[in-house]
């Protein structure tokens, strides 16, 4: 049954796939993934209003004619589009059963099938993750819940997502703590909490070494939202988490526009923070309203949030895993054809922002103007500062004989931006 045969010719004013960019083809810089949730699933709905889009396919919602309905239009839709990757949570494929071992025999039928929808496609699994956060109990969290018996369906789940990844050879395995956090410290013992999360990760980890999971573990970062604070606050405090319990070697994070906003950063910040550490994985494409709060995971139009988004990822020297559109429509477009607009969209966007990062790696004039501004710490005290060949009493006694520094040289920022503006709109 085809779903989207009314929808006619998608066209690309920037996205092409096969052309060159520093080197490489446009589709090894974006390797570009559908979200099986908000594509398949997203209906529309929010905390006022319910669904404005028909997003079943042909099928009963909650059933596994649907499962595989949503597996048909999902296939279908990714090959009239290009795209070679998706994403998933487990119960997104499925609707979750009455018991842990019915769920898992239906996590075993439809992947089977997708298996067979992958058969002589280039479609691939970026990567998959476990869903942690809508039943009921997860009220208190997974990996953080104070009850024994939730954190080992949490662990169950998480083994099973893990076998599934395998499965359809994901590239990389997921941790989004949606609910791995407090509402409030007078009932909660926060060490604890943190120590069994990163006790969960590293069973993760051990388990999917052994059934031959080679790819990276991500954190994705999210301050808040739905718990008032979350452990996973942004990248910096995802990076440190990850080195005090020793999970550095093994992690990465995936990083979410919308998420970095909601952080009070701004997207490429969280990239840089990644990149400067060592810990730039995946990122998920969308990006967020200012003027709203909340997670509203829109897709990417702003070319200055992309473009300065690809030029840390060209900087770090590309990404191990890809760009997961997070994003779903706005509630009144719930058409099919807004559904491949939307993509359009996002995907257009981000391949002007590699073509603009790109221009402005090659102009030169930004990379070169950084390097001049610190060019202090490359010579003389400067570079016995670095060099760890200093004292503090050294450089105390050299101020004294400096007597009062130079003045520092201008940051000219509104010179870098102009010439931002002039790559961007010539």
């Amino acid at each position: 049954m085809a779903y989207f045969d009314s929808v006619g010719e998608i066209k690309f004013r920037y996205w092409d796939p096969e052309k060159k960019i520093l080197g490489k083809k446009m589709k090894e810089h974006l390797p570009f993934a559908m979200a099986w949730w908000h594509n398949l699933g997203a209906a529309g709905g929010d905390m006022f209003g319910s669904a404005s889009a028909d997003k079943s396919f042909g099928a009963v919602p909650g059933t596994m004619e649907h499962a595989k309905a949503k597996a048909d239009a999902g296939f279908e839709f990714m090959k009239k589009l290009g795209l070679e990757y998706f994403c998933f949570h487990d119960l997104d494929l499925v609707p979750e059963a009455e018991t842990l071992e019915e769920t898992n025999a239906r996590l075993d039928e439809i992947s089977d099938y997708i298996l067979e929808k992958m058969k002589g496609t280039n479609i691939k699994c970026l990567w998959g993750t476990a869903n942690l956060f809508n039943n009921p109990r997860y009220m208190n969290g997974a990996g953080s819940s104070c009850s024994t018996e939730v954190y080992c369906f949490a662990a169950a789940q998480v083994k099973k997502a893990l076998d599934i990844t395998v499965k359809l050879g994901g590239r990389g395995y997921v941790f989004w703590g949606g609910r791995e956090g407090y509402e409030t410290l007078l009932n909660t013992d926060m060490k604890l909490e943190q120590e069994n999360i990163a006790a969960l990760m590293k069973m993760a980890v051990e388990y999917g070494r052994s059934i031959g999971f080679k790819g990276d573990f991500y954190i994705e970062p999210k301050p808040k939202e739905p718990m008032k604070h979350q452990y996973d606050f942004d990248a910096a405090t995802a990076i440190g988490f990850l080195r005090r319990y020793g999970l550095d070697k093994d992690f990465k994070l995936n990083i979410e526009a919308n998420h970095a906003t909601l952080a009070g950063h701004t997207f490429n910040h969280e990239l840089r923070v990644c990149a400067d550490n060592g810990m730039l994985g995946s990122i998920d494409a969308n990006q967020g309203d200012l003027l709203l709060g909340w997670d509203t995971d829109e897709f990417p139009f702003d070319v200055y949030e992309t473009t300065f988004a690809m030029y840390e990822v060209l900087r770090a020297g590309g990404l191990t895993g890809g760009f997961n559109f997070d994003a779903k429509n706005r509630r009144p477009s719930n058409t099919p054809e807004d559904m491949f607009q939307a993509f359009a969209l996002g995907m257009d966007s981000f391949a002007l922002g590699l073509i603009k990062a790109a221009a402005i790696i090659e102009d030169g004039r930004i990379d070169g103007f950084v390097k001049n501004r610190y060019a202090d710490w490359e010579k003389g005290i400067g570079a016995d500062i670095r060099a760890g060949k200093t004292t503090l009493a050294q450089l105390s006694d050299m101020a004294v004989r400096l007597g009062k520094p130079a003045a520092p040289p201008s940051g000219k920022q509104e010179y870098l931006q102009r010439i931002v503006n002039e790559i961007l709109f010539g």
